[in-house]
This record gives C-alpha cells, sequence and structure tokens, in this order.
C-alpha cells in the first residue's frame, strides 16, 4: 500500500530505509539519489533545453532507468557500476530525497530482489540502484538530450495508460 505524504522535502538528506518508502505523489515513490547524479539532474532541469513541458524529478529519474532498462543486460550493468565504482564512494555519502515514477520503481524493485542481490552477494538497496541507473546514463553520448527525449516518451506513455481503451 502507498502513501502520499503531506510535505515532501526534496532536500532531505538523512538515510532511508526500502520499509520507510513512501510516495510524494500519486503515482509516484521516493527515492534516493546520491549527490553527484542528483547534481547532474537537478543540472538538466535548469537547462534551457527542459521546457515545453519542463520535467522535474521523478521524470528526469524515471526516464534515465527506463534508458538503463532498454538495454537486454541491465541488471548486468547496474551491478557491474555498483560493485566497481559505487562501492568506493564514502558509504555516508549524503543523498537527497526524490521520487520515480511506478513503473520504472517496478524494474529497479525486480532488481533488487533478483539473486544477483542476494547472499552470498552484497545487498544494494533502492537509492544505490537508482543512483547507478542515473550515472549509467551519465556515460551515454548526448546524455541530456536523451534523458529528455526518454521523459517525453515515458510521459506519453503513461497517458495512454492513464486514458486507458476508448469505447466506442
Amino acid at each position: 500500500m502507498f502513501f502520499v505524504t503531506p510535505a515532501a522535502r526534496p532536500n532531505d538528506t538523512t538515510s532511508i530505509s526500502q520499509d520507510s518508502l513512501e510516495p510524494m505523489q500519486p503515482g509516484t515513490i521516493e527515492t534516493r539519489l546520491w549527490l553527484e547524479e542528483h547534481e547532474w539532474l537537478y543540472d538538466l532541469l535548469r537547462s534551457e533545453h527542459n521546457v515545453s513541458p519542463t520535467f522535474r524529478f521523478p521524470d528526469l529519474i524515471s526516464a534515465c532507468v527506463s534508458l538503463v532498462f532498454l538495454h537486454d543486460d541491465a541488471p548486468a550493468r547496474i551491478f557491474d557500476f555498483l560493485g566497481t565504482q559505487l562501492v568506493l564512494r564514502p558509504p555516508l555519502t549524503p543523498r537527497r530525497r526524490e521520487s520515480m515514477w511506478l513503473p520504472q520503481f517496478e524494474l529497479l524493485l525486480a532488481v533488487q530482489r533478483s539473486p544477483a542481490n542476494r547472499h552470498p552477494n552484497p545487498k544494494f538497496q533502492l537509492d544505490q540502484l537508482t543512483t547507478a541507473c542515473v550515472a549509467l546514463c551519465r556515460q551515454f553520448g548526448d546524455a541530456d538530450a536523451l534523458v529528455l527525449r526518454q521523459a517525453r516518451l515515458n510521459m506519453a506513455d503513461r497517458a495512454a495508460r492513464w486514458r486507458g481503451p476508448r469505447s466506442g
């Protein structure tokens, strides 16, 4: 069951457990993003290219997740980044509280529940999986344009699903 939080604090940098995830708006789920990746998305959010409509963090984060999952080996790419790069960062790096759309959360939840994230392997949390997707997107050529284009595609897909089939 999901609940809406009455007051979202997007600059909160405290840690979060999987059990305390609550959506910041209907259709979204809360996550955390490590500062380096948050700053890149914030720059994209404020970019002159982010117009008509202006996409917000749930759209940008979800676009990154979608882009990573366009590849058949998305879980392997994510765990490779986590095991070779993110694991070397200070573990107490502050994170920013944001949200993502539920379809992309479900993709990451499947990865989090996969055998690759079980004993004897290290256990990675949602914030680390989300951060990995954003970091992997940053590595794509023309990443800003790709993320904004994917945000448009995701928005169109959500609109089509919410509208449902036309009766006629």
